[in-house]
């Protein structure tokens, strides 16, 4: 088998999500694997090229694996024509910019999500892309779990019958820094750095939803702020100017209703830290990260509400697993694969900068539909 290199800048892989999701345990993981198998008797093998802003960190990050080129130069990376992707994974507000300038260089895209800070921007990156003629995707790594993968052959297979609703639970709490080390960065708590959970989870939701069960149409959401104080990563004191919890009504085609909270200052009481439940007139289930449980109308029990006795059913018992019927890789790591076969071959791929400028504008109007105090209508994003 011959193999073909691939050249890949990698923008922000510093960070937590950069380093460990698409680092290593995506394209690393490929390069020891022997590469992309792309089926003409060729083997895609990616070459990473790290680059940020703290030197010693990328040096650190090359030795630990092997590496041999990192840079603080993202200019020079970009006139290589021998780098054929350029990835980001930068915090959001240096995202667009930096987007803009490796497309203006030819370089095929690939993205963390949200694409750009409103609907405009990420729009135009859209729409530059497609003038230079350039591939482009976005993350949009929840499809690729195991739970709605399962979720979605219950869909596909037309398990629920009618779907009627759609109901998730995601978010844990995240320690404020001072007695505890906090588990995300603190620009996420302040909005003129671009955080917030609405900017980064409404993205998430808008793909899932859409994927799955159809696309929304509209968006009525509630915004807080629950925890204003939070102390950063050298231990000072700082104001949460970024939302850190919201509430979501999404109505999609053909009337689905759904609800879904975001929160990083609740306490975990569910099986995994993100949960779906779809109900529908033939069956309902309950996906997570990595199960899925259903039960169908045949099997669905018969309570009858009467507070004056205790329960006498345990609910729990009554739901079935959805069996694996395969093995899943790495969520992250599925994706670049059919990115990268999309680069190397022209396969199809629909998360592209459009897909992801429709979660810039479910954010966008989920944060306006809270400042007006109404539910507001979700049109379909044009170039």
């Amino acid at each position: 088998m011959s193999v073909r290199t691939v050249r890949i800048a990698m923008n922000g892989v510093t960070g937590r999500m950069g380093y460990r999701q698409h680092l290593v345990r995506s394209l690393l993981a490929l390069r020891e694997q022997g590469g992309l198998d792309l089926g003409d008797g060729t083997s895609l093998m990616p070459e990473p090229v790290l680059v940020g802003r703290r030197e010693h960190a990328l040096e650190a990050l090359a030795r630990r694996h092997g590496l041999s080129e990192w840079t603080t130069d993202l200019d020079a990376v970009l006139a290589d024509p021998t780098v054929e992707i350029y990835f980001d994974a930068q915090v959001t507000s240096a995202r667009e910019e930096a987007l803009r300038r490796a497309i203006a260089a030819g370089k095929h895209v690939y993205t963390e999500k949200p694409t750009a800070t409103g609907l405009e921007g990420a729009l135009e990156l859209a729409r530059l892309a497609q003038r230079a003629g350039v591939r482009h995707g976005v993350v949009q790594d929840k499809l690729f779990l195991p739970g709605l993968l399962k979720l979605k052959r219950l869909v596909d297979g037309g398990f629920f019958g009618r779907i009627l609703s759609v109901r998730g639970e995601f978010g844990y709490w995240v320690f404020e820094g001072d007695w505890q080390e906090a588990q995300r960065p603190s620009w996420n708590y302040r909005a003129e750095d671009g955080g917030g959970i609405v900017m980064d989870m409404f993205p998430h939701w808008e793909y899932v939803l859409h994927n799955l069960f159809g696309r929304v149409t509209s968006v009525q959401a509630h915004v807080a702020t629950h925890i204003p104080r939070r102390w950063d990563e050298n231990g000072e004191p700082y104001a949460a100017t970024a939302d850190d919890a919201a509430y979501g009504i999404f109505e999609l085609e053909g009337g689905i209703v759904a609800q879904i909270n975001s929160s990083w200052a609740v306490r975990v009481h569910r099986d995994e830290l993100v949960e779906f439940q779809v109900d529908g007139t033939e069956g309902s289930a309950v996906a997570g990260l990595r199960r899925c449980r259903a039960q169908h109308r045949s099997a669905t029990p018969k309570p009858v509400w009467n507070p004056d006795l205790p329960a006498t059913e345990t609910f729990r018992d009554h739901w079935q697993e959805v069996p694996d019927n395969g093995e899943f890789d790495n969520g992250f790591k599925a994706q670049w694969e059919l990115f990268l076969r999309h680069v190397a071959l022209g396969s199809s791929y629909t998360w592209d900068l459009l897909a992801g400028a429709r979660g810039v504008q479910l954010a966008e109007l989920g944060l306006r539909s809270f400042a007006e105090g109404r539910r507001l209508t979700v049109p379909e994003p044009v170039l």
